[in-house]
């Protein structure tokens, strides 16, 4: 080392000072720059590995993502597992209440009319038994009342004779 020392005052005394000046500029830009590179460098690999972990952890993520979307699939596969054949059904029920509608409005229109048709009929039928007694009560009085004649006549004749 003392040695190193020696030679570049050696140096120094024997060249200009103003050529020891620049060189010592230079050999500082130099230096400088070199730090600086270096710098940028080490930036540069601290950026690499930064994207590598970022690149990395998003792998993880997209198949933490996919493994919870499976889970999930599953867990409603569970909760039920008919789903398909229950919304069938479900569609077919729903059809089936369509066309059961205008049937049942239908029947209730037509239980409707029959129970008219029969009060209807419950009446004539009561009329009807009602006129019968009538007549039967009719048919009665003008038998008594040709028996009566008849007697009457049968009685004049005997009184002829």
């Amino acid at each position: 080392m003392t040695t190193e020392k020696n030679q570049t005052s050696m140096i120094n005394h024997i060249g200009s000072p103003l050529m020891n000046e620049e060189t010592r500029d230079d050999e500082m830009t130099k230096m400088t720059l070199a730090a600086f590179r270096a710098k940028e460098e080490d930036i540069e690999k601290k950026k690499a590995e930064v994207r590598e972990k970022v690149h990395s952890q998003l792998g993880r993520v997209e198949e933490e993502t996919k493994r919870l979307s499976e889970i999930r699939e599953e867990l409603e596969a569970m909760n039920d597992p008919m789903r398909k054949e229950v919304a069938i059904v479900r569609k077919k029920i729903d059809l089936l209440n369509r066309d059961l509608k205008p049937l049942g409005l239908s029947c209730h229109k037509k239980e409707k009319e029959y129970k008219e048709a029969l009060e209807s009929f419950n009446e004539k039928n009561k009329e009807k038994g009602q006129l019968i007694s009538k007549l039967v009560e009719l048919v009665t009085e003008s038998e008594k009342l040709r028996l009566k004649k008849l007697e009457e006549l049968c009685k004049n004749i005997d009184s002829l004779r």
